[in-house]
C-alpha cells in the first residue's frame, strides 16, 4: 500500500466522534498526529489505502467489534510503576486499612473489596495487594481486587505479572524479595502467585453498564477521567459512587479535579472523596 496522507479535518472530526461515543474519550487538536500514526499503523495491519475504507469496517464490518478493541489499543497510552502516587497508598495504611480491620458484620470479619478501574498494566493492583498483604492477615480475610482496563494488550501484560527493574523502583528490596521472583541478571522481576490469587483482570469499558453486583470499599481511578469531558466524568464518577459501599472512598490522579462535576461525594483530601455512610 502506499504512503497514507495527513487525516483529513473530516476524517479527523468523524474518528474522533466516534472514539468519544465508543469509550468516552476526547481526542483533542493537539492528538492529530497521534492518531495519525496510530491509525495509520492499523491500516498497514489491514492493508487498507485509506481511511474511508477502515471506517467502513469500523462502523458496517462484520468484525468490526474486534478491531474495535484493536483500535482503542493502539490509541491508549499506558506508562506506570509500582506505588506511583505513594500518598493514596499512605491513606490506605493510615486511614483505610484499620477502618475496615475494625469493622465487622453480624460477628464476622467484613469483607474487603477494591477496584483498580483503569488497571493498565497491573503495577497499580499488585501495589494494592502489596499494601494489604503488608497489614492485613489476609490469610483470614475474604479479600478480592478486580482490576479492569479498556485495553486488551496492557491486560495480557498485567496477568503475566512480568517488569522490568525500572517499574519496582518504589519497591523495597524486603517487599522486592517477598513479593517477587527475579531474574537470574535481576532485570525482571515476576509477581508471586499467592499475590496474583487476590486480583481478577477483566476488560472493561467504563462507558457501559458495569457487570457486577458487588460493592465496593474502595475504587482506584487514576489519571483516567483526564480523557473525560467534564460531563462525562460525572456521569462516571455518580456510577462510582453507586457502587461504592456507604463510607468508600473514591482515589483519582492528583493531576486530576473534580471541580465543577456533579456527585454525591465528600471531599476529603486532594484528589481522595468519600461516600456518605
Amino acid at each position: 500500500m502506499v504512503g497514507l496522507d495527513k487525516i483529513s479535518d473530516k476524517d479527523f472530526v468523524r474518528f474522533c466522534d466516534f472514539v468519544y461515543k465508543r469509550c468516552g474519550i476526547t481526542l483533542s487538536e493537539n492528538k492529530r498526529d497521534l492518531v495519525h500514526s496510530r491509525l495509520a499503523k492499523r491500516l498497514r495491519s489491514l492493508g487498507l489505502d485509506n481511511y474511508g475504507e477502515y471506517f467502513e469496517i469500523l462502523y458496517n464490518g462484520r468484525d468490526n467489534e474486534q478491531e474495535i478493541v484493536n483500535l482503542l489499543d493502539a490509541i491508549s497510552t499506558n506508562v506506570t510503576y509500582f506505588f506511583r502516587e505513594d500518598k493514596h497508598f499512605d491513606f490506605l495504611v493510615k486511614t483505610v486499612i484499620p477502618e475496615l480491620k475494625s469493622t465487622k458484620k453480624d460477628g464476622l470479619e467484613k469483607k474487603i473489596r477494591i477496584w483498580s478501574a483503569g488497571c493498565s498494566t497491573g503495577e497499580e493492583p499488585y501495589s494494592l495487594a502489596i499494601t494489604f498483604a503488608e497489614n492485613v492477615a489476609l490469610e483470614n480475610r475474604d479479600f478480592r481486587i478486580l482490576a479492569t482496563d479498556l485495553s486488551t494488550n496492557v491486560l495480557a501484560h498485567a496477568r503475566k505479572g512480568v517488569y522490568d527493574g525500572e517499574r519496582l523502583r518504589n519497591v523495597s528490596g524486603a517487599l522486592q524479595k517477598r513479593y517477587f521472583t527475579s531474574s537470574r541478571d535481576g532485570s525482571r522481576f515476576k509477581v508471586h502467585e499467592k499475590l496474583a490469587s487476590y486480583i481478577k483482570f477483566a476488560r472493561l469499558n467504563l462507558m457501559h453498564d458495569f457487570p457486577f453486583k458487588n460493592r465496593f470499599d474502595c475504587i482506584f481511578c487514576r489519571n483516567v477521567m483526564i480523557y473525560f469531558d467534564r460531563q462525562t466524568q460525572g456521569q462516571l464518577v455518580n456510577k462510582f459512587s453507586s457502587f461504592l459501599n456507604p463510607g468508600g472512598y473514591l482515589m483519582i490522579g492528583h493531576s486530576e479535579s473534580l471541580t465543577n462535576v456533579n456527585h454525591d461525594l465528600v471531599y476529603v483530601q486532594p484528589s481522595l472523596y468519600r461516600k456518605k455512610g
